[in-house]
């Protein structure tokens, strides 16, 4: 297509999730019902899938791609949090942001519209990660809209400086409050500290909590009590949370109906909860990932997210939400049509309404931020892995790949017979 920078766009032959055929018209970088002039570029999508771009919810870009700098042994939480806390004492500015910034480049080709970025606060580090982090805020704002969350990953209450750090952070245009009460002297303390900070700068939380498989000491009952306490209905969210893969179904209706009550929303960040948890078992290791259906059909708001990339937390990792919530999806055994179609939401529209935004979707008024995949139907996202094959923020194209070619060998397209020995 065109590359100009216009954003009036009449897209034909688009496949919507629920609609075949479907031309979209794009004025201004948002949907509108009918064109207002007649100098559009087309686009023929020649029924290629449209769905609105993917959300990541809870990824950490000041830690990754830090591998190399790191000794992997136990593979356990508590390693991983030294092995880090080691390497982030040679962090500087600009090495937080080139490493921002490939995660960053990775995650725009992959379908990635909107993230939500954990940034770690504390007297070792400082602002450090953080400036660096709002550089990136401000450089990809064009193809990504990043919202960043500090949050004490060594601890607050234990470690004085921490709060003050927070705040200022936050007085300097952080946008939430992140808590890691399982790295605290005083877990409880911290979440009570967290929700009277947020209240007072009017933003919303989102902690790593009941990171283990052990289903004794869970802090997630408080959490729900100071969300109640605090009125906050909407603005807290819960990550990993492994400890309910432990739990009896009838007490995770228990809970999934006091989360829903409570306005408290869960994300489950597969790659790293799987390669942390379980390490004791050597044979009938467990499938330690928060039961997102279960949790859903109680109507917990959910999503699916990547967390770390190419770190002592997660060693792997490419920026595919799509392969991220078809990890989920084989691990928690979801195969139907319907299945799939709910992990897609946990990675699009479900995370959507987690990170409260605004005009987001495919229909008139929203902004045009927009991927493409080559698949029959929209469960084959999550089925095939698909990688999407163009991508949109505002209406304009931010990124294409171009499809593979299987070549016979003359060097020209390849038929069925031509691979015959």
């Amino acid at each position: 297509m065109n590359k100009s920078l216009s954003t009036d766009l009449r897209i034909l032959n688009a496949r919507l999730p629920d609609h075949e055929n479907v031309t979209l018209w794009i004025e201004n970088g948002r949907f509108v019902q009918q064109p207002g002039h007649q100098h559009h570029q087309t686009l023929d999508l020649q029924g290629k899938l449209v769905i609105p771009g993917l959300v990541e919810t809870h990824i950490h870009l000041d830690k990754a791609c830090i591998m190399s700098r790191c000794t992997l042994k136990a593979g356990t939480l508590s390693e991983a949090v030294e092995q880090t806390r080691l390497a982030k004492q040679e962090f500087t500015e600009e090495d937080v942001y080139q490493r921002g910034a490939q995660v960053l480049r990775s995650a725009i080709m992959q379908g990635t519209t909107h993230m939500r970025t954990h940034v770690e606060i504390d007297p070792q580090i400082g602002l450090t990660g953080f400036r660096a982090i709002r550089r990136l805020q401000a450089d990809f704002a064009a193809a990504v809209t990043l919202e960043i969350c500090v949050f004490p990953q060594e601890g607050m209450l234990n470690n004085p400086g921490t709060e003050a750090l927070l705040c200022q952070a936050l007085e300097q245009g952080a946008d939430l409050l992140g808590g890691c009460p399982y790295t605290d002297s005083d877990p409880a303390g911290q979440i009570e500290r967290l929700f009277e900070l947020a209240c007072h700068y009017d933003c919303c939380l989102d902690f790593h909590l009941d990171f283990d498989l052990n289903p004794q000491g869970m802090q997630l009952e408080g959490v729900i009590d100071c969300t109640k306490r605090f009125a906050r209905a909407g603005r807290v969210t819960v990550g990993h949370v492994t400890k309910l893969s432990a739990l009896p179904l009838a007490r995770i209706n228990e809970l999934g109906h006091a989360l829903a009550q409570a306005g408290v929303q869960v994300t489950s960040l597969p790659s790293t909860d799987l390669f942390l948890t379980g390490r004791e078992h050597f044979h009938l290791k467990p499938r330690g990932l928060a039961p997102l259906a279960a949790l859903d059909a109680c109507g917990v708001t959910c999503s699916i997210s990547s967390n770390n990339i190419g770190n002592p937390f997660t060693p792997y990792g490419d920026a595919s939400l799509v392969r991220q919530a078809n990890l989920f999806a084989n691990v928690s055994q979801l195969a139907t049509g319907a299945e799939l179609l709910r992990c897609l939401a946990w990675i699009s529209t479900e995370s959507a309404k987690m990170l409260r935004l605004k005009d987001y979707g495919l229909t008139p008024g929203c902004h045009a931020d927009f991927v493409v995949f080559d698949v029959p139907s929209a469960s084959a996202v999550i089925a095939q892995i698909s990688p999407p094959v163009m991508g949109f923020k505002a209406g304009i194209q931010t990124f294409e790949r171009p499809a593979a070619r299987l070549l016979n060998r003359e060097g020209v397209l390849a038929n069925n017979k031509d691979f015959r020995s």
